[in-house]
């Protein structure tokens, strides 16, 4: 079998495409969520926390060769780790939504029970009969 025969019967697999369309949807999804939380959600956060800017937060430990300093930039670090924490919950906010939609609906209260199907009704029958007996 050659290489050629092995990576098309590879490519092809079902579960393969699944993953491929899965991960695209992904990037979907997720360029999806970051415009929310980057347009919608942290202009208000920003207004609350009084206009600050978590990237332009550093700390100079040094100068370079030409004299321009050095700096260890933790505000971008921080600003990373916040994103991705409102990410995350605007992804699980959504995704409980979705998931809620498409639970079953719960069966009212007043219904009768469904009746038993017509094998356990004969045997049950032939049960009787055979007590009887």
């Amino acid at each position: 079998m050659g290489i050629a025969s092995e990576f098309k019967e590879f490519a092809v697999k079902g579960n393969v495409v699944d993953m491929a369309v899965g991960v695209i949807i992904g990037a979907a999804f997720g360029k999806i969520v970051s415009a929310l939380v980057e347009n919608v959600v942290m202009p208000p956060l920003g207004m609350a926390l009084s206009g600050v800017n978590f990237t332009d937060l550093a700390v100079q430990i040094g100068a370079a060769s030409d004299g321009k300093p050095v700096l260890l930039k933790y505000g971008a670090f921080v600003q990373t780790i916040f994103d991705f924490v409102l990410i995350a919950l605007v992804l699980f906010v959504a995704l409980k939504g979705i998931n809620r939609l498409k639970k079953p609906a719960l069966p009212a209260a007043d219904a009768p029970p469904p009746s038993p199907p017509a094998q356990e009704v004969l045997l049950a029958e032939i049960r009787d009969l055979l007590k009887k007996a």
